[in-house]
């Protein structure tokens, strides 16, 4: 009864938000603007790399390009994505108004912050503090909610909130060691992709597959994955441990060949008619392969370059997870039909197709730069094409919910 009630008060209040739209749900400013950095940041990192301009706090372009791709593009995703889902899993009124403007000011000035050479120590605390104010936010719907199913997410928030410190710190040149920040961030992302993608790609197969009549559905979650899960984690705390350990590569690639065996059990290769839920498993895919990559990558780094790994988990799994999800959640929370137009197809495309080359490019007979650059300006591309084509539908109300005659 208590919950029926408290989600007839959030709906009501949702109801009566008059402010504007963008600043009506989480999803809105950080799926745009997330989008829209995604396609400005890579351009500038690829103009730095050719040209050998400085970049960033300090000038280092490369750390720039990392640490604002992994915390600035993904950051945004993710807090677009729970302060979207946290409603919807506690029933309470989502951050809307004056509180979450604010929390995009912050994540903005961040990203300023990160751009201008000259910030120092207070730019970096700015930028940190993003993270820290979302966790507090989550935190406390999901704990005033009681929703201690999805505690875990929110425990791996804090982690990633925790990796942007250890990043930060390592580049004030304070003891940590080398890299921990962006492994920690790229694990717990990883981490989050399999949680959630566990939860998301199953169920939304399932209910496309009943809707066509097919059988047999996807395999629902059991011990399989849990252990899945399991050895997932312990191979990720391995590479953070010691990244260059054999141990830790042969656990990655168990880990990465667990994931493909997983993704197969939830049948996605029957679902090509609808682009929507099919890209949710090639994202997986990337996943899969990126895990497996990062590990060969350890064990054989002549045969395959760790840069090349990464960006398998990145560029591929990264990308293509979010832009599927953004695509998703801003169809449905805007009351449009779940359904992939063909500009939906098209931002699949590039990103894909953006992160592919990232990873084969460097094997052809080109410059280094130059396939670097063709693939990431497919994949900016398909950012771009997001913030074209859904920044319409995520700057205006809902069409039900306009004032009459707009």
């Amino acid at each position: 009864m208590r919950a029926r009630s408290a989600s007839r008060d959030a709906g009501e209040k949702r109801r009566a938000f008059r402010g504007p739209a963008l600043f009506s749900f989480g999803f809105r400013p950080f799926f745009l603007f997330g989008a829209l950095f995604g396609a400005l940041a890579v351009p500038l990192w690829m103009g730095a790399f050719v040209h050998g301009y400085r970049l960033g706090i300090g000038g280092d372009a490369l750390g720039w390009h990392a640490h604002e791709m992994i915390f600035g593009y993904t950051g945004a995703i993710v807090a677009g994505f729970l302060l979207t889902a946290i409603p919807n899993w506690t029933g309470r009124a989502p951050v809307m108004g004056a509180p979450l403007a604010g929390l995009f000011a912050l994540w903005l000035a961040g990203r300023i912050a990160m751009w201008w050479p000259a910030a120092g120590l207070p730019g970096r605390l700015v930028e940190a503090g993003f993270l820290f104010v979302l966790l507090a936010a989550a935190l406390r719907e999901v704990l005033t909610g009681r929703n201690w199913r999805n505690l875990p997410i929110v425990l791996m928030l804090a982690l990633f909130a925790a990796a942007n410190l250890l990043w930060h710190a390592e580049a004030i040149g304070l003891a940590v060691p080398a890299g921990l920040g962006q492994r920690l961030a790229l694990s717990t992302i990883a981490l989050l992709m399999a949680l959630i993608g566990g939860r998301i790609i199953p169920s939304f197969t399932g209910n496309w597959m009943q809707k066509e009549g097919l059988a047999p559905l996807p395999t629902p979650f059991n011990g399989f994955d849990k252990a899945v899960l399991a050895a997932t984690a312990l191979a990720l705390a391995a590479w953070c441990a010691a990244p260059f350990a054999a141990l830790a590569g042969w656990l990655l690639i168990v880990a990465g060949l667990l994931h493909a065996v997983r993704m197969a059990r939830w049948r996605g290769w029957r679902t090509g008619r609808e682009s929507l839920v099919l890209v949710l498993h090639a994202a997986y895919l990337w996943l899969a392969a990126g895990l497996a990559l990062i590990g060969l990558s350890i064990l054989a780094p002549a045969l395959f370059a760790g840069a090349g790994a990464l960006h398998a988990l990145t560029a591929g799994g990264i990308g293509l997870l979010t832009v599927a999800v953004m695509t998703r959640a801003s169809r449905g929370h805007t009351g449009r039909p779940l359904h992939a137009d063909k500009l939906t197809a098209a931002i699949y495309a590039l990103v894909s197709l953006g992160a592919l080359a990232r990873i084969l490019l460097p094997f052809a007979p080109i410059s280094h730069a130059l396939g670097a650059s063709v693939a990431g300006l497919l994949w900016s591309a398909g950012m771009l094409l997001f913030a074209i084509g859904y920044g319409p539908m995520l700057l205006r109300p809902r069409p039900e919910t306009a004032a009459p005659g707009r």
